[in-house]
């Protein structure tokens, strides 16, 4: 195991700069996730780290190592990709030690580590079958078992679930955790799944347009996203987002939007940060699970609306809200009686509101002591 060091890390295709500026240090034996929409510059930055990519400027080290010019068979990496990269004609056996094997690994020690990743990962049963007679699970199961013989500093993860279903991917995932927590690999994980992110990761780092956003522990980054972007990618379902701007009333801020259907009071923690943006455009931010189904308006507490959409989810629901020119999701309590077209009063957990300056990147009004996260 290993640590992993990226220090102003830089990719540039031709005029475009895929990856800027890029730092992070992740321990020995940490599980960090990239996260990020398609482009933002994650798998470039892991196929860097994989000496696949070549790098534009910067440093990485693996362990005590500088590996910019060090071949990556020569870094001692492994890497599981989207597509597995089985050989076909080869054994689950035979594909599980061909690394071993151009290393000159004695026969003995391949047999015990082939045999020592089969158990861990429950494929014994598969060692003699080619990988066209093995279903997509048990197939991202043997390119993770061909990783772990290698024995390697450093696991890299290429979006390695993405191509399983929806199921397999939840119990896959569970088991690529428990997997880390027995060998304690150094790993680093890609993904565009901020659910997969959350659930896997001890540190995620939310990237977009080739600069990390923020970093830090899953519960960190949902409680407290640096800017809307992140409130945005992070949370199932998305954060609801409604422009307008505080007012002073006698000693408390109220948050207004602009078509008038918003009045909410500010929670009074809140209100330190707030003050300078009194009259200025700002934008609201409230989670879904942070609305709740209440019994009758209440000034500066509740929002009035129309449902429009409802989706059952078990002893949930997803209650969608026309709001003047945006919707309002809420998650609320599962129960009959619910139709389209029905009015409904939404209480606004005051405490967990955030704020925005305006702008897609606009940074959290409440949180400016994390600015320092964002690269």
């Amino acid at each position: 195991m290993a640590q992993v060091n990226l220090q102003h890390v830089r990719k540039l295709y031709d005029s475009v700069e895929a990856v800027r500026d890029f730092s992070l240090d992740i321990a020995d034996g940490e599980f960090v996730v990239l996260v990020g929409p398609s482009g933002c510059g994650k798998s470039t930055t892991l196929r860097m780290i994989a000496g696949l990519e070549e790098i534009t400027e910067g440093t990485i080290r693996i362990g005590d190592r500088v590996v910019n010019d060090v071949h990556p068979k020569d870094r001692d990496i492994a890497m599981v990709f989207q597509n597995y990269a089985l050989y076909p004609h080869m054994t689950v056996e035979q594909n599980m030690a061909f690394a071993l094997k151009l290393r000159k690994t004695p026969k003995a020690e391949i047999q015990r580590r082939v045999g020592e990743a089969a158990r861990m990962l429950g494929i014994e049963p598969l060692l003699k079958r080619k990988p066209r007679q093995l279903s997509g699970g048990q197939r991202q199961r043997v390119a993770v078992g061909r990783a772990i013989v290698r024995e390697p500093k450093a696991f890299l993860f290429d979006e390695p679930l993405s191509n399983l279903d929806a199921k397999l991917r939840v119990t896959t995932r569970a088991e690529l955790k428990a997997l880390h927590q027995r060998l304690k690999t150094t790993t680093v994980y890609v993904t565009h799944d901020q659910e997969e992110a959350m659930t896997l990761g001890d540190r995620i780092v939310v990237m977009a347009d080739g600069i990390t956003q923020q970093q830090g522990t899953p519960f960190d980054v949902y409680q407290n996203p640096v800017n809307r972007f992140v409130a945005s990618f992070i949370g199932t379902p998305p954060m609801n987002f409604i422009d307008g701007s505080i007012v002073r009333v006698g000693d408390d801020l109220y948050f207004r939007d602009r078509d008038g259907a918003v009045n909410l009071r500010a929670d009074p923690a809140h209100r330190a940060c707030l003050m300078d943006a009194a009259g200025s455009p700002v934008v609201l931010g409230v989670r879904p699970q942070a609305l709740a189904l209440a019994n009758a308006p209440e000034e500066g507490r509740t929002i009035a609306a129309t449902i429009s959409v409802i989706e059952l989810l078990g002893d949930e629901m997803d209650v969608t809200c026309p709001l003047g020119a945006r919707t309002l999701i809420a998650r609320i309590r599962a129960r009959p009686g619910f139709r389209p077209g029905a009015p409904i009063q939404l209480g606004v957990d005051a405490a967990r509101a955030h704020y925005f300056e305006p702008g897609d990147f606009g940074p959290s009004l409440l949180h400016t002591e994390t600015a320092a996260a964002v690269a």
